[in-house]
């Protein structure tokens, strides 16, 4: 398989672009409830949307690449120094644990920790697709091998006898029904190991159906562990990101929208997302207890992308925030964030991007309210 020239390791989530990535939603309780349900613990699940810092513990030599955003001035907002997030601050899912009353989610490979109130199990380069797989069809490169999905559930598994119990056991069943799963967004590293190594947009969607199966599987295996509450993001469109707008140009104008994204790497996201929403009806078919929930990252960036200043960003959806590659959309492979010579804007509040491939902590806000409090939560839960 023909791997792109020039293409090859990036920082967080870099030209692996792990996009993203994260994502769950919680909403408010019906009215006359007068209060939120209360969870006692939240699971986060995914790629560099939302690694909290597994891959900074469980780095390898081939990760030493991509560890860019362990250097200022990642982190620079919230922390005030980089936490190995890919970000200027926090994440969706840093938003969503402290609007749950919830401590901000600790990465499951930091050993010595207690967990009990939840674990961030999302690393950088996470997959849909196992590794042997991406290897069967020639895309075996060291970075898709971090943590894909079944090996996140794995390590839930590993997590939970010092926590609850034996895994199934009725103790941990009951503590699973109490605790809030955010499953994903995966896919997003699945389609950069294809089309960033040879593949084109129309081969990589071939496999869309089986990295929705993959998904599909993940959530039943978390039922089966006693989960009930699962929010399940779709993809995002992915044509709007300066990544793959830098490394994937098109001589055709008619591929670009009135946005100056990428049409036919939209389309490939709206497609996953079309076909997990109908496989995650059919699991609320066959799980009626459980609250499967689908999470629409893509109508909402849509939104920004579109009228920027409604949600109060100043400059344009794509040019990244923080680099050193100048340009058009700041980002240049050899000229990333946390790269020597790189800076960030004077105000990245007034960015939707922040490294060309993550978004700003302001972006991150926005999203988790949007899934807190509606309206890119499908269904609503608990029921209104």
């Amino acid at each position: 398989m023909a791997r792109r020239a020039g293409v090859g390791l990036v920082a967080g989530g870099g030209l692996l672009v792990v996009l993203p990535c994260l994502c769950f939603c919680f909403l408010l309780a019906a009215a006359g409830a007068g209060a939120a349900r209360r969870y006692e613990a939240m699971f986060n699940f995914g790629d560099s949307l939302g690694d909290t810092g597994n891959i900074c513990v469980n780095k390898s030599a081939a990760d030493q690449l991509l560890l860019t955003f362990a250097n200022p001035p990642y982190g620079m907002t919230y922390f005030g120094h980089p936490t190995c997030r890919c970000s200027d601050g926090r994440l969706v899912v840093d938003f969503l644990a402290q609007g749950l009353g919830l401590p901000l989610l600790q990465p499951s490979k930091r050993r010595g920790l207690d967990f009990r109130k939840g674990a961030n199990l999302a690393i950088v380069g996470g997959t849909a697709l196992d590794f042997e797989f991406l290897k069967s069809i020639g895309l075996g490169y060291p970075v898709w091998n971090n943590g894909a999905m079944n090996v996140q559930i794995q390590w839930l598994r590993d997590l939970l006898p010092p926590i609850c119990g034996a895994p199934k056991g009725q103790a941990c069943r009951a503590y699973m029904a109490n605790s809030l799963f955010v499953f994903g967004p995966f896919g997003g590293n699945d389609y950069n190991a294809m089309i960033f190594f040879g593949f084109t947009v129309d081969q990589a969607r071939n496999y869309t159906p089986k990295i929705v199966d993959t998904i599909a599987s993940g959530v039943e295996q978390l039922i089966q562990l006693g989960a009930v509450d699962i929010v399940v993001p779709g993809a995002l469109p992915i044509g709007c990101f300066a990544v793959y707008l830098t490394f994937l140009p098109s001589p055709n104008p008619g591929d670009y929208d009135e946005y100056g994204c990428l049409k036919p790497l939209n389309a490939l996201s709206v497609y996953q997302n079309s076909l997990l929403q109908s496989r995650l009806a059919g699991l609320r078919a066959r799980h009626p207890s459980a609250r499967i929930m689908y999470a629409d990252y893509y109508a909402h960036i849509e939104q920004m992308v579109r009228n920027p200043s409604r949600f109060g960003f100043s400059c344009g959806a794509v040019p990244a925030c923080c680099g050193a590659g100048g340009g058009k959309f700041n980002y240049e492979l050899d000229a990333r964030c946390g790269m020597k010579g790189a800076t960030a804007c004077r105000d990245p509040s007034s960015h939707q991007s922040w490294d060309g491939v993550h978004f700003t902590e302001a972006v991150n806000r926005l999203i988790a309210d949007g899934w807190l409090r509606g309206p890119y939560c499908h269904p609503p839960i608990p029921p209104r």
